[in-house]
């Protein structure tokens, strides 16, 4: 023990002459107070803050997912036509409040691309409309659209059963060995 001393008392004379021993100004401890208690206050807020800017994007991407893409007034179609197209959306509209209903977090991803992927085939239906309007009611058009519709259907069940297997996945117990 004597010997670590001896080794801290000549580090200590080595360097005695360097040492900074002004006295700090007048006030220093306060102003060094004060800026502590400036960093808690921004602390307090910063919690609460968090938590409403969460709460503000939830609510938005809520808002913004939740509104369908407005379907195309046929008015230039036949009554068939019109019929055909309403009872696909409505069963559209239907499969997308399902799917909106499992959001989850674990779910989240696969929302957001197969929304994504809806507006692909949004899009490509405006695109099949609006041929329906320049070229009129002709068969490949029809199937086009009539495919289009199916194609948007079938997608969706087939990514509300990957939720749900996923979901089944989660809530099995891990297997207990003997």
């Amino acid at each position: 023990m004597k010997k670590e001393n001896e080794n801290w008392n000549e580090l200590f004379e080595t360097w005695q002459d360097e040492w900074d021993v002004t006295p700090l100004p007048e006030g220093h401890e306060n102003r060094f107070k004060n800026k502590l208690k400036q960093k808690k206050s921004f602390k307090k807020y910063l919690i609460p803050l968090s938590i409403a800017a969460s709460l503000l994007l939830m609510m938005t991407i809520t808002l913004f997912n939740k509104a369908a893409p407005p379907t195309p007034n046929l008015h230039f179609a036949s009554q068939e036509t019109k019929q055909t197209d309403s009872i696909f959306t409505v069963i559209i509209k239907k499969e997308l409040d399902k799917l909106n209903e499992k959001e989850s977090p674990e779910n989240k991803k696969i929302i957001a691309d197969a929304l994504q992927q809806m507006k692909v085939l949004d899009a490509d239906y405006e695109k099949i409309i609006l041929e329906l309007e320049k070229n009129g009611e002709s068969k490949p058009i029809l199937q086009a659209m009539i495919a289009n519709l199916q194609t948007r259907i079938s997608f969706l069940q087939t990514v509300l059963q990957h939720i749900e297997e996923n979901e089944r996945k989660i809530n099995i117990p891990d297997e207990k060995t003997m």
